[in-house]
C-alpha cells in the first residue's frame, strides 16, 4: 500500500507520459514508511542469524586457530575486530551523506529516519575503531596515538558523527527534523576520501589497505579468510541493527496512523493467542 504522505508526489509524477516518470513513481511507493516497515522488518531475524554464524566462525578461527604473525605475534589478532568496525564507520557515514541528499532533494521522510537510526551505530563503531587501533598501536608502534593522517581524520569522523547525532536530537519533532543533520552529513563526506587515501598521500605510521580490488591479499589465507568472515558478519549485524532501529522509529513517529494501530493490535492478538 502506498504511503499516504507520498500520494501527492506519486500522482503528480504518474501524469508524466515518459517511462522514467512512471518508474520514479513506482520507486516513491516503495520508500514510504509503511512499505519500508512491512518489507524490511522481516529481514531482521534472518540478517541476525547469518551475522551470528559468520561472527562466531570468524572469531573462533581468527582468535584461536589462525597462526601468529611472524612480526607482530598474537597482537595482530585485534585486526579481526578493528578492520570490520573501521570499514563500517566509513561506510555508514557515506550512507548518511547519500540519505541526506535523498532527503533534501526528494523530501523522502524514510531516508531521514534510516539516517537517524544509523548515525549512533556509526558513532559507536568509529569510537570502537579508534580504541582498537590504539590498543593495536601500542605493541606495534610503541605508542597508543600518533597525529598521523589516518588517525587524525578518523578522530574528525568521530566528531562529525557526534554532530550528526546531536542535530537529529536537537531538531526532533520539528519541521526541520533531519535537514541540518543531512547538510552536515553531506559536507562531512569530504573527510571520507581523506581517510581512505591518507596512507597514500602522507608519510604515516598506519599500514596500507589489507584488501584491495586490484591486488591479492597481503595475508596468508589462514588469516584473511577468518577476517573476511568477520567483515561480512559485522556488515550483516549492522544491517540488522539499523533496520531494527529504523522500524522502531517508524512505529514511534507513525503511532497515530491507522496502519500502525492495526499492526499493534494484530501483534497483541497474536501474542495473546500464543500465551
Amino acid at each position: 500500500m502506498p504511503d499516504p504522505d507520498l500520494t501527492p508526489k506519486v500522482d503528480a509524477i504518474r501524469k508524466q507520459p515518459h517511462f522514467l516518470g512512471r518508474l520514479w513513481s513506482g520507486f516513491l511507493q516503495t520508500v514510504g514508511t509503511q512499505y519500508f516497515y512491512q518489507t524490511f522488518s522481516r529481514w531482521v531475524p534472518w540478517l541476525s542469524y547469518v551475522a551470528a554464524i559468520l561472527i562466531l566462525l570468524g572469531s573462533v578461527w581468527g582468535l584461536a586457530l589462525a597462526p601468529p604473525d611472524y612480526l607482530q605475534g598474537n597482537s595482530y589478532r585485534i585486526i579481526f575486530i578493528h578492520v570490520p568496525v573501521a570499514s563500517l564507520a566509513l561506510s555508514i557515514y557515506f550512507g548518511l551523506a547519500v540519505l541526506g541528499v535523498i532527503h533534501l532533494v526528494w523530501k523522502i521522510k524514510t531516508a531521514a529516519i534510516v539516517a537517524q537510526a544509523a548515525a549512533p551505530v556509526g558513532l559507536v563503531l568509529c569510537v570502537l575503531a579508534l580504541v582498537t587501533g590504539a590498543i593495536w598501536g601500542k605493541p606495534t608502534w610503541g605508542t597508543y596515538w600518533v597525529w598521523d593522517g589516518r588517525l587524525t581524520s578518523m578522530l574528525v569522523l568521530a566528531f562529525l558523527y557526534v554532530g550528526v547525532v546531536a542535530l537529529f536530537d536537537a531538531f526532533d519533532h520539528t519541521e526541520n527534523q533531519g535537514k541540518a543533520a543531512a547538510i552536515l552529513s553531506i559536507v562531512g563526506a569530504v573527510n571520507i576520501p581523506i581517510i581512505k587515501y591518507s596512507v597514500v598521500w602522507w608519510n604515516t605510521l598506519h599500514q596500507g589497505s589489507t584488501f584491495t580490488l586490484t591486488a591479492a591479499p597481503k595475508m596468508a589465507a589462514s588469516m584473511y579468510l577468518p577476517l573476511l568472515f568477520m567483515f561480512v558478519g559485522f556488515y550483516f549485524f549492522v544491517a540488522a541493527l539499523v533496520i531494527y532501529r529504523s522500524c522502531t522509529l517508524i512505529l514511534q513517529r507513525e503511532r497515530q496512523k491507522k496502519w500502525v494501530r492495526q499492526h499493534i493490535e494484530q501483534r497483541v492478538t497474536f501474542n495473546a493467542s500464543k500465551s
